[in-house]
């Protein structure tokens, strides 16, 4: 039986990272391991962008809030209930374009 892949005979294959241990690394936020790290340039020095100190304390502020508004959520349910809730669907179409345009300013990659 014939071990040909895409005209590749069945010698020996290469060794990946062959002698060097995977290092994994810290994430600065989460504290967990991440992927192996890239080669270092050695100088040890680790530079955080102003964007990743900015993300990083957003999302710190993020999980201290409540993931839900218990207080509108009650306010809604009570209009739903006593049947005095209303949709506004231009205000529901507004709201999706701005969020649309939003997000078409942002920038790609």
């Amino acid at each position: 039986m014939s071990n040909k892949i895409s005209g590749l005979s069945g010698g020996s294959a290469a060794s990946i990272g062959a002698g060097r241990a995977a290092e994994r690394t810290r994430d600065p936020v989460t504290g967990g391991s991440s992927a192996p790290a890239a080669p270092s340039s050695g100088t040890g020095d680790v530079h955080i962008t102003d964007s990743a100190s900015q993300l990083a304390s957003l999302e710190q502020t993020l999980q201290s809030l409540p993931a839900v508004d218990a207080a509108r959520v009650a306010q809604f349910s009570s209009a739903i209930e006593q049947g005095t809730y209303t949709v506004q669907p231009q205000h529901v179409a507004d709201q999706l374009m701005q969020l649309e345009q939003a997000l078409g300013q942002l920038p790609e990659g």
